[in-house]
């Protein structure tokens, strides 16, 4: 895996820092942190019963946010480099998507998934942690493509997701030539589709950084979400959130 300049990559504020895992303990504490939320907080069906552990994870880097006080993970996002892409037989969105219209971009283009945030920190300051240290890593390494999944609740029987989609695929859906393929996919013809709702965090800090988003929803029954696939382009961020990422 290539290797980062993780003083570079450290980010640091009086209460958080951020940085790529250094070792297995700390990927741990990721994956623990991971436990809690998806399979404690969100009801999702993961085996074990204290880590949330996949066959992408030993191929990724981890980003972690940590509370400096203390001395925990309170956000990760993992990710994973084009060449790791290659190792490991694919990226994790073609177990949802068939993405054949993104293979083209793949030896520059970085998946990043997992995301998720201690119940206690889901604030602008950990979101803005993980994104700087994604914008740093891809500056870093010079990538052009970031994808990954947005994760929208299934609680509700899937309407909100429906109506989400309906009415943000209109102002930012991608050229066709970038349209994935969900495998399972929601069934928007049965659902409700016109709900007045606001996106989750995670879906709204794509769209706000350019993101695109590639095709209809896919139904994840592990995790009980509807994933919509974003690619971000990073010629297409906005300059804005450029400047504060990249500060």
């Amino acid at each position: 895996m290539q290797e980062l300049n993780r003083a570079t990559q450290t980010v640091a504020t009086p209460r958080l820092i951020t940085s790529l895992a250094r070792n297995q303990t700390e990927v741990l504490e990721a994956q623990r942190l991971r436990y809690k939320v998806f399979a404690k907080e969100m009801g999702a069906h993961l085996p074990g019963d204290k880590f949330d552990i996949d066959a992408f994870d030993d191929f990724c880097e981890h980003l972690i946010v940590r509370e400096s006080e203390e001395n925990k993970v309170v956000g990760t996002y993992r990710i994973l480099p084009p060449d790791q892409a290659e190792q490991c037989g694919g990226y994790y969105a073609q177990t949802e998507f068939d993405i054949t219209r993104l293979l083209h971009l793949s030896n520059q283009m970085v998946e990043v998934g997992r995301s998720c945030v201690h119940r206690d920190f889901r604030d602008g300051a950990t979101i803005s942690q993980l994104w700087g240290g994604l914008a740093q890593y891809m500056l870093q390494h010079r990538y052009e493509y970031l994808i990954g999944c947005a994760s929208i609740s299934m609680a509700d029987g899937g309407h909100m997701a429906a109506s989400l989609y309906r009415k943000l695929h209109l102002t930012h859906g991608a050229p066709v030539e970038y349209h994935v393929f969900p495998r399972c996919p929601l069934p928007l013809h049965a659902l409700n589709r016109n709900l007045d709702v606001p996106p989750p965090p995670l879906l709204k800090g794509y769209l706000r950084l350019g993101a695109y988003i590639c095709g209809e929803p896919a139904w994840d029954p592990e995790f009980n979400t509807a994933d919509l696939l974003m690619l971000l382009p990073m010629s297409r961020m906005d300059s804005r959130y450029a400047k504060h990422f990249l500060k």
